[in-house]
């Protein structure tokens, strides 16, 4: 397409005409072609329309409304008024005992046993969940930390393991070893920068075992004051937190003590007003949720809330189950919970939003 010529007014006459005399010149092609708005960044705030979008903009303010070609949703973002789990997309394979990380709209869920002991990786966008890179040792009781694209798995059953195995989105290497094999030990902290605490380093035999992890090994940390094991963990390497798990004895006993980390010791925290086992766990050491887990006997669908202190009843979950997995990198007030066990292997996947948290929403047609 050629110039445009146009004119400029820069004066007009007594009669009415408008004089541009000697004032002319061209706009560009790419400004007038009609057959493109891709030069358009913004518009009128009298003009309403819905940005196309291959993937959901992050962050989006309240109230906006876009179209996500990928999914071929229309969504909008918003608050949530109270705290609320709502249905999140199923995991292609129901499993518990599973691994998980993330945060609740990038989460990786890994290992666990579905018909048998497995070592397989599922990775959650927000709306469903895609096969990702096979561990090379499958294990269940497995810890996990870190990010969907820089996660961390170590130890696990059965046998008993010290492998350690590097996510980076796609496939998983091997890391450092453990010290001590061990399986149902809480995890915290980054691929780089991780904290592995408690577990079983046989059938009956529970630890109070830290070990921190540099990206490249482990080495001894603090030693907690409950040896136990199927605990949650929370936190950072240097801050982390410890809570629930389960103690063998006569009979065989869930625990509610919470202890928090400095990187050096242990120290009592708040318990869990729900003592339980096998739960998940998500947020920092002052701003933690505990969801899910195992009553002995019985399935939990509780939900509380830490604050650094104590914790507080929150909303609870949809479906009661034990064994399951949580996106726990994720902030308490956004996290997901995913998998376990009811009466059989679950594939749920739970989304929670604490109350005022930010929440992307899809319109259905009903």
């Amino acid at each position: 397409m050629g110039a445009i010529t146009r004119g400029f007014a820069n004066k007009i006459l007594g009669n009415g005409e408008i004089d541009a005399t000697g004032l002319t010149g061209s706009i560009p092609a790419s400004n007038v072609d009609n057959t493109s708005v891709t030069n358009i960044t913004s518009l009128p705030s009298s003009l309403e329309v819905i940005e196309s979008t291959a993937s959901d903009p992050s962050p989006a303010a309240t109230g906006t409304v876009w179209y996500n070609s990928t999914t071929a949703t229309v969504k909008y973002q918003s608050v949530t008024t109270t705290a609320a789990w709502a249905a999140g997309g199923n995991l292609a394979t129901a499993v518990r005992y599973q691994g998980g990380t993330g945060t609740q709209t990038s989460a990786a869920s890994f290992g666990g046993i579905t018909t048998v002991t497995t070592g397989a990786t599922e990775e959650y966008n927000g709306t469903s969940w895609t096969g990702g890179g096979t561990m090379a040792t499958a294990r269940y009781f497995v810890a996990g930390a870190g990010t969907q694209t820089s996660a961390l798995a170590f130890g696990g059953a059965t046998p008993y393991k010290t492998s350690t195995e590097e996510y980076d989105g796609s496939s998983w290497t091997s890391g450092g070893s453990l010290a001590t094999a061990k399986a149902g030990l809480g995890g915290a902290g980054t691929q780089t920068s991780a904290a592995g605490f408690g577990g079983t380093t046989a059938s009956t035999v529970n630890t109070t075992a830290t070990e921190e992890y540099d990206g490249t090994s482990w080495t001894s940390g603090g030693t907690m004051g409950t040896a136990r094991q199927q605990l949650a963990g929370a936190g950072t390497q240097t801050s982390a937190l410890g809570f629930g798990g389960f103690i063998f004895g006569s009979p065989p006993t869930a625990v509610a003590n919470t202890e928090e980390y400095d990187g050096t010791s242990w120290t009592s925290g708040g318990n869990l007003a729900t003592a339980r086992n096998a739960l998940g766990g998500a947020g920092t050491q002052t701003s933690a949720l505990a969801f899910g887990g195992n009553l002995s006997p019985g399935n939990s669908a509780a939900t509380e809330a830490y604050n650094g202190t104590s914790w507080t009843a929150d909303t609870a979950m949809s479906t009661a189950r034990l064994g399951l997995a949580g996106a726990s990198a994720g902030p308490s007030s956004s996290t997901a919970a995913f998998g376990g066990y009811i009466t059989a292997n679950s594939a749920a996947t739970e989304e929670f939003s604490g109350a005022g948290s930010p929440v992307t929403r899809t319109f259905t047609v009903s």
